[in-house]
């Protein structure tokens, strides 16, 4: 029987670009013929949205579900949701302190936390880390890697990513850049991988990402 691996997208503050990530991330694991499920734990169910916003005949690539309820209901649902599939994702809650995301870490393989370079975000990452290396202690399989995002190239950001690289936990031989294309994928619920030419500069960046994730979890590319 397979083991569906489980990755927490984790934050403490609203912008961090959490659920582009996700979805993004889910798209590209799903190109490489995986099945892939997105649990929207974020009470905003901004994922969700995401995926209620492509078309019938051209439906998001991972399955995409909503949930709720105390620790124990949010547990089993995804212990059921989980199982026919290779990789889950979980957009959790932009809050350390919300019981989603606390629930989340207990179940995770894998905490990645998006972070944009600038100062409030870097702060708000610390926190971040912190309670994934509180966990890690605790749980012998759990991993956590800092993924830089909506990433810009300018002097400051590049002596931000270079602050990242202090950090205890490892920071990703990926990034994502701040780029249109983004944005553009989730008004048609969609992933980059369909707009096209005109965005291959950041399908090749989800193709990194995914690569990346996949190392982390053991899977290889």
């Amino acid at each position: 029987m397979k083991k569906c691996r489980i990755v927490a997208l984790l934050s403490q503050k609203g912008g961090a670009g959490k659920t582009t990530v996700t979805m993004q991330l889910a798209a590209g694991l799903a190109r490489r013929g995986l099945e892939v499920g997105v649990a929207d734990l974020d009470p905003q169910e901004s994922a969700l949205r995401w995926a209620d916003s492509a078309p019938e005949d051209h439906p998001f690539p991972a399955k995409v579900a909503a949930f709720g309820g105390d620790a124990k209901e949010i547990a089993a649902a995804l212990k059921a949701f989980s199982k026919p599939l290779d990789i889950l994702l979980l957009d959790c809650p932009p809050s350390i302190e919300h019981s989603h995301t606390l629930t989340a870490l207990e179940s995770a393989d894998l905490g990645l936390v998006p972070v944009v370079p600038s100062p409030p975000d870097l702060w708000s990452a610390r926190a971040v880390e912190r309670l994934i290396l509180q966990r890690m202690g605790s749980k012998g399989r759990l991993k956590g890697a800092m993924l830089p995002n909506r990433v810009q190239r300018t002097a400051l950001a590049g002596n931000v990513l270079e602050v990242m690289r202090e950090f205890t936990l490892p920071v990703l031989n990926a990034s994502l850049s701040q780029r249109n294309a983004y944005a553009q994928s989730a008004v048609i619920g969609a992933s980059v991988y369909e707009l096209g030419k005109a965005a291959e500069a950041s399908q090749l960046e989800v193709d990194w990402l995914v690569d990346a994730v996949m190392e982390l979890l053991g899977r290889g590319s």
